[in-house]
This record gives structure tokens, C-alpha cells and sequence, in this order.
């Protein structure tokens, strides 16, 4: 009998008319079913992986046809271009509203839940036990009680317009054929937006921007206790030489304490200690604005890059949003937050408008003075009084629940304890329900600089630079948001306000707060320093400016000149000119003289690329990056014995916080006293050349290969979603590229690989089709979608694209549904 191809095939060995050799026989077997099970566990994968891409798909937002939407009073057409960006047109505010909840649920639903659950300290209840330190750390401020009482407490006109989104919102999440596609990888189930959690996400940028514990006011605290008076004016003045204000000048550098004051010599010698030396890395942010009569075409422009933490989906939603109001068409471009019914910032025809953070003091530490005898008490003005004790339930995915109690006081939370064991209560503006509302939406209205001003400072935000242009030509600055008035101290320092002779009384009314209008030059500009001196400084605070050379190299670079074009002020956003460096390569060149060179082969290669850096943040430049980290290596040594001191007094402080240092240590190097040199270091020459050495430590390899040190090997971006550091496996799908990125912290094009310009805009009112648009990452936050990275290369490259959208590739229509 003849064998077959199967026979042959799996009877590996056989002979014909010999005995069977059975060793071999089962080991074929055993091969076979192998073979079986690895083709069987394929299919099982690939059946697994397309029910995955199913149901991946499944959730994609829609972009065409039609779809009902419940409460909506009349059709809503949502025309997207080939970015994804919506125009979106209705008959009526509210429908718009509801049509921009649908979009926000679709594009970015968990976005926005995260942004809620992160200002009401929910995300344990999403991502299980790891999430609880965050979540214990923000219920202290039980921000969906405050929130609760911000929407009882809006007009009819702003529940209404609450209402609607949320019913849009809910649409939309129900409109898609699955949950998003996050929700699938957690095995979790969104749950329902309400009006309150859009106040929340207005609460998560007051985390954002002012932090949740004033770590500044803290790190001061400790500081003054530490060293004599005249030390720490000089290492935490309010502002510097740098500085480029709107009103005032620049504040001269405290003169130096001498040895009667403080005698370094007399003390023990201090390691270098870390300290971030470009100030106090946040929430940040660049705008200005020019006046007609200083642009090319005769209209006011406005330029606005509000720096923030970089991630994906961006945080901003752009859109278009166009509807009637009696015979006329209103219509608002910008950005907006998903999770809330507002443009953020942008152009209405009639103004232009953009943000960056004040840096303003809304935050206040309370020493708390125990009741004596009574533990469970404190003092205050009215005398003796009881802590309130309330419970906050903390849900835990896959774990218990935590209950967490909260000790709460008149003056707000209690949220630690100092260095000497007393209680401290955080005063927030953010914990009053009158200081966070939607006052901003009355933007949609204004027609003037005046009238633009006037919202700005109602509206219940955090509170921020506002600056702004109108059709006419005008330009404007002021504080939006409110400010508290303080009575007895000024708010830079811990202190307890038990007698009633220090704390907050009320808010500062509108005609208190600073503003300038149409300014002689033509040109406002801010970024996060201070911008005004005097009472008008007083009123504001300091709640930790930064330093002011990127605000002087903006207000430099628009000069006197005029015939200013949209594209000149985004090349003024895209500036990486090394300007506040430039006096540290000097010096780092001086300190590799020939004689240092020879001592060590090493510096030698450093001096060249330090002499052909090119003076700016360059992907391909090794001098700029050398240059910086000198200049850091210095500054830690030099602070060294005073940070020493502090960390006495507090092992919590942090030097980074001291955001104004950088004049100090220059005019400590310039004059270089004795007195004021650590023990550890034989002289201030020797400082500056063991700073070179610690510069090359700290490089990659000890910096043996400086070539390949460029600095965009280091500034190279980092913009993932936030399950891809949970699951590395998925960076491939919805991460960003890691491109090499131009720019750093003291400089108008301010970026690090996570962190840098959520957006740049250049709008003039009016002329809105001349205007510039970037964001990072793109509109959609689903992989699957075509507007997921679409826009991002053009962040990258800063090249020009429109700030309106581009002809439509996509008709959805939205209509009354039950």
C-alpha cells in the first residue's frame, strides 16, 4: 500500500516492511498537537484582537449623517475640516451648548472625566488603591460640595446653559455605539455628567494653576525663620533686574549682607543641594497685544501660548460656535475645555482675548493656635471654636472603600502641619463658591476693550493675566478672576490669624483691580512675572512670580516698529534665542581659561562647543545645553549653605520654589565675598571650575560623548496618554512622536518634552481669516480617528496654519430627538 502525503508528512522515519520506531512516533505526535495548539491559540488571538478592533472602532465619534439628540429645540449642522475642527451652527445659545457637549463627549469623554474626578478626588474609584494619595490630598477641599453650591447659586441664564450642556454631553456619550475605548481597557462604565461637574473642571484648572497646598508661601516660610532678614530679601525678592513689568520698572538686586550679618566661615560646609534654577516650573504661559496703529493692516492683534503640561489628548477642544440672535449671527472661535460650554480663549469679531497665569497670591497658610486645654479646638477672633470634623467616603476600585476625615476650619481645610507640629489651614479663593462661576460666557457679548474688562473681572476663574483687543484697534490688560483684600499682612509668609488682626475680608471690587488700556507704545505683554508695582502690586500679590526675561525678550522683540503682521508675532512666539544665557556663556567661558583647559583634556572639547553654541535652544546645539547645565551646577553651589539652613528648619522646603534667586547668585558671583562662600569651597574660582566638572557629571555618560549631547537629545517630547505610562505596550498607538524640540524655560518658545504651549494663537477681531492656529496632538481623543494627530507636526515645525477652519469634509446633523 502506497503512503500518502499525509503519511509521509507526520510518520517522520518510517521505513516500509521495518519495525516502527516509536520514540520517534511520539515525539512527531507531540509536535503535531504543538502545531495544533499554536495555530488554535492564533485563532483564539486573532478572533480576540479583531473583537478588540471591533469594538475599538465601535467607539469612534461620528461624523456624518444624522443623529437625534433629546431636548435639542432645533437642527445643529456640525461642519469638520480636515483637522477635525467643528463649525458649529444652531438656532439658538442653548442648542449650541447642547451640540458642543455631544462633540466633547465623543471626541474626548474620558478627558473630562478625568478632569472632574481629579478636582473632586475620584480617581481611586477609576484606577483603584494607586490612586488614593492623590485623592486623599484633594478631598481635603471637598470641591463637589463647593460645587454644588456654585450652580444653586447662578443665574437662571447659567443653569439653563449648564443644563444643556450636560444634556449634550449625555447625548453624546450615548450616541456612540460603545463606551470609549478607555473605559474598555479599565472595564470600567462612564458615568453621567451633571451641571456640577462642569464647576469641577473650572476646579481642576484652580489645581492646575495655583497648586492645592501654596508649597511657595511654605518653602518663604521656612526660609525667614532660617536666615537673618536682609539674606532672605535678597534670595526671595518679589521681583529682579529681569523683570519687564507693565507698569514700573525693574526691582534692583538687595545689596549683599555683610559678615556681621552673616559669616559663612564661622558655619559647617553644605553639600550642593537641587534647585530649579529657571524658576518655578507650572502653569505658565505668553500673550500680548498690539494696537492698530501698530500693525500692517490696521487691526489690534492678540497673541496668545498658554504653556501648561503637555499630554493626549491636548487639553484644549477647538471649535467654531455660530448661532442667531434676532436678526444677527453671533459667533465665538477659540479653544475650549472639554467638560465645560465655554471658548477659553479666542475671537468673537467684536474682541480677541487670551490668558496666562497671573502668578497672583489666592492662597494663604493659617498657623493654627490651639484652644487651651481642648484639643479639639482652636482660637479664633470669636474665640475658642471646634474644629468641624467631616467625613469624606473615598470609593476604591477592587479594594475596600477608605473613609477620610476632614478637619475643617473657618478659614478653610486644615492640610498639615509645620516644622514645629502646628496645624495649618489653606485659605483658597477657589473654596468659595462666589469666587467660581461662568461670568466669562458674558465675553460672547462684549464689544469693547472696556466692556471685555469688565467681565473679566467677574468672572469666577483662576485668577489670571487678561489681556485683550477689539475691532476698532484697542488693546486692554487686567486681572481676571477674584482677588481676596487681606488685612494686617501682606500674604507672603505663614501666619496665624487668630486675633482677627490678620486675614481675608471680602473680595477687591473691580475698580481696585489694576488695568491699561491702550497703552502710549501700543504693545501690553505678560508671562507669569510681575506686571505691575505700587498699589496696583499690593492688590495682586505675589504668589510666586517667575522670572522676567522671557516677558522682557517678548516686550524687546515687538520693539517700536510698526507694520506688524500675524506672522511676525508668531515668529515671536517660535523665539529660542538664548538672551537671558548669554552672560553665563561669557562667564563659562572665562572659567576655561587656558589654565583650566590644560588641567583637564575634557574641558577643552567643552570650550569649543561653548564658543560655537549659537546662543540659542537649538535641537543640534551641545554649547546651549553645556551652557545650561553650568549655570545650574553653579547656582546649586552657591545656594548650597543657604538652602542648608532652610532644610534646618523644614527637611520639607524646596529650593526650587525660590523662583527669584537667579539675581542673587549673579551679584554673589560678580562680587564674590568671603563671607558668603560655603567652607566646602576653597575659593569662588574653584567654585565655578567644580561646576564645570559637576556639568559634565550630570550629562549622560559623565559627558564623554559630547557630541551627541545636543539638546534636543534631552528636550525631546514626551506627549503620551495617560494609559500609556499604566501600559507601554499601547505608546505605539496613542502616543505622540518623539521629536526633538527647540525652545526652554526663559525664553518666548518656552518647552521641555512634557511641557510647553498648549496652543499659539494670533487672531485680530475682524479678521479672523488672516489668523494663526497651533495645538499639540490633535482634536480627536480616539486612535482610530483621522483628527487624532492631525495638526500635531505643524506644532512641532511651527509652521503657519489658519486659525478658522478649512473647507468641510465632514456634515453631521444633530436633531430634535426624544
Amino acid at each position: 500500500m502506497g503512503r500518502t502525503a499525509r503519511d509521509v508528512g507526520w510518520c517522520v522515519g518510517m521505513n516500509d516492511g521495518a519495525p516502527r520506531n516509536t520514540g520517534r512516533s511520539a515525539r512527531a505526535r507531540a509536535v503535531r498537537w504543538g502545531l495544533w495548539a499554536i495555530a488554535a491559540l492564533s485563532l483564539l488571538a486573532l478572533v480576540a484582537l479583531s473583537y478588540g478592533w471591533y469594538r475599538l472602532r465601535s467607539s469612534l465619534p461620528q461624523l456624518d449623517g444624522a443623529q437625534p439628540v433629546a431636548r435639542l429645540e432645533a437642527p445643529v449642522t456640525v461642519e469638520r475640516d480636515a483637522l477635525g475642527v467643528p463649525t458649529v451652527r444652531g438656532a439658538s445659545r442653548l442648542d449650541v451648548a447642547r451640540a458642543t457637549g455631544f462633540l466633547h463627549a465623543q471626541e474626548r469623554f474620558f478627558q473630562m472625566d478625568l478632569l472632574r474626578r481629579r478636582a473632586a478626588g475620584e480617581l481611586a474609584e477609576l484606577f483603584g488603591p494607586m490612586a488614593l494619595p492623590v485623592d486623599r490630598k484633594t478631598r481635603r477641599h471637598r470641591f463637589r460640595a463647593v460645587a454644588a453650591r456654585v450652580v444653586a447659586g447662578a443665574s437662571a441664564a447659567e443653569q439653563e446653559l449648564l443644563e444643556a450642556y450636560s444634556d449634550g454631553v449625555n447625548a453624546g456619550l450615548a450616541a456612540l455605539r460603545d463606551r470609549p475605548f478607555e473605559y474598555l481597557l479599565l472595564g470600567a462604565t462612564p458615568a453621567a455628567w451633571t451641571p456640577q461637574d462642569s464647576v469641577l473642571v473650572i476646579h481642576a484648572m484652580f489645581i492646575e494653576l495655583n497648586g492645592e497646598e501654596d508649597a511657595y508661601e511654605s518653602a518663604l516660610g521656612a526660609l525667614r525663620e532660617a536666615v537673618p532678614r536682609q539674606v532672605f530679601e535678597l534670595l526671595a525678592p518679589v521681583g529682579g533686574e529681569w523683570d519687564a513689568p507693565l507698569d514700573g520698572a525693574p526691582l534692583p538686586t538687595p545689596p549683599l549682607p555683610g559678615a556681621d550679618v552673616l559669616d559663612l566661615r564661622t558655619r559647617p560646609p553644605a553639600a550642593p543641594s537641587r534647585v530649579a534654577t529657571g524658576g518655578r516650573r507650572g502653569a505658565g504661559s505668553n500673550n500680548w497685544a498690539v494696537s492698530g496703529a501698530r500693525s500692517a493692516h490696521g487691526g489690534a492683534m492678540l497673541a496668545d501660548d498658554m504653556h501648561l503640561p503637555l499630554s493626549i489628548p491636548n487639553i484644549w477642544y477647538r471649535a467654531v460656535l455660530l448661532w442667531r440672535e434676532g436678526t444677527s449671527e453671533r459667533l465665538v472661535a477659540g479653544v475650549t475645555l472639554p467638560g465645560a460650554p465655554l471658548v477659553v480663549a479666542g475671537s468673537t469679531g467684536r474682541i480677541a482675548w487670551g490668558f496666562t497665569n497671573s502668578d497672583g497670591d489666592v492662597q494663604d497658610l493659617v498657623e493654627i493656635e490651639p484652644a487651651p486645654g481642648r484639643p479639639d479646638a482652636y482660637l479664633s477672633p470669636g474665640g475658642p471654636r471646634p474644629f468641624e470634623r467631616l467625613e469624606e467616603l473615598l470609593r476604591v476600585k477592587g479594594a475596600a472603600d477608605e473613609r477620610l476625615e476632614v478637619l475643617a476650619t473657618i478659614w478653610g481645610p486644615v492640610i498639615d502641619e509645620d516644622h514645629r507640629g502646628r496645624k495649618r489651614a489653606l485659605a483658597w479663593t477657589a473654596h468659595h463658591a462666589a469666587a467660581v462661576n461662568l461670568a466669562l460666557q458674558r465675553l460672547e457679548q462684549a464689544g469693547t476693550v472696556e466692556e471685555a474688562l469688565d467681565v473679566a473681572n467677574a468672572s469666577g476663574i483662576p485668577p489670571q493675566n487678561f489681556v485683550c483687543a477689539d475691532a476698532s484697534g484697542r488693546i486692554g490688560w487686567t486681572i481676571a478672576g477674584l482677588l481676596p483684600r487681606r488685612r494686617g499682612f501682606d500674604g507672603r509668609l505663614p501666619t496665624s490669624w487668630a486675633d482677627g488682626s490678620r486675614g481675608w475680608v471680602g473680595w477687591r471690587a473691580a475698580p481696585e483691580i489694576p488695568r491699561i488700556v491702550d497703552p502710549p507704545a501700543g504693545v501690553l505683554w505678560t508671562a507669569n512675572s510681575r506686571t505691575v508695582d505700587g498699589a496696583g502690586l499690593a492688590v495682586i500679590g505675589d504668589g510666586a512670580y517667575v522670572l522676567g526675561a522671557r516677558a522682557r525678550q517678548i516686550r524687546d522683540d515687538l520693539g517700536e516698529g510698526r507694520g506688524l503682521s500675524e506672522r511676525d508675532l508668531l515668529a515671536i512666539q517660535l523665539d529660542d534665542r538664548a538672551l537671558f544665557l548669554t552672560r553665563w556663556q561669557g562667564l563659562l567661558l572665562e572659567v576655561l581659561s587656558p589654565a583650566a583647559v590644560a588641567a583637564d583634556p575634557r574641558r577643552r572639547e567643552v570650550r569649543q562647543h561653548v564658543e560655537r553654541w549659537g546662543a540659542r535652544a537649538a535641537v543640534d546645539s551641545v554649547g546651549y545645553r553645556l551652557v545650561r547645565a553650568f549655570r545650574v551646577a553653579a547656582t546649586e553651589r552657591v545656594l548650597a549653605p543657604f538652602l542648608r539652613e532652610a532644610r534646618r528648619v523644614d527637611p520639607r522646603f524646596e529650593g526650587g520654589q525660590l523662583a527669584q534667586v537667579e539675581d542673587a547668585v549673579w551679584r554673589l558671583l560678580r562680587e564674590r565675598p568671603a563671607h558668603l562662600l560655603d567652607p566646602s569651597e576653597e575659593s569662588w574660582d574653584k567654585l565655578l571650575l567644580a561646576a564645570v566638572d559637576d556639568a559634565l557629571a550630570s550629562l549622560p555618560g559623565g559627558g564623554r560623548h559630547l557630541a551627541a549631547l545636543r539638546w534636543g537629545a534631552r528636550n525631546t517630547a514626551a506627549i503620551g496618554h495617560p494609559l500609556s505610562s499604566a501600559v507601554p505596550a499601547l505608546g505605539w498607538l496613542l502616543d505622540m512622536p518623539a521629536d526633538p524640540l527647540p525652545g526652554d524655560d526663559d525664553m518666548p518658545r518656552v518647552q521641555g518634552p512634557e511641557f510647553g504651549a498648549s496652543e499659539r494663537m494670533v487672531v485680530s477681531p475682524g479678521r479672523e481669516r488672516e489668523g494663526i492656529f497651533h495645538m499639540p496632538g490633535g482634536q480627536s481623543g480616539h486612535p482610530l480617528s483621522p483628527h487624532y494627530r492631525a495638526g500635531h507636526e505643524a506644532w512641532v515645525r511651527g509652521e503657519p496654519t489658519p486659525f478658522l477652519p478649512g473647507p468641510t469634509q465632514h456634515v453631521l446633523r444633530l436633531v430634535p430627538g426624544a
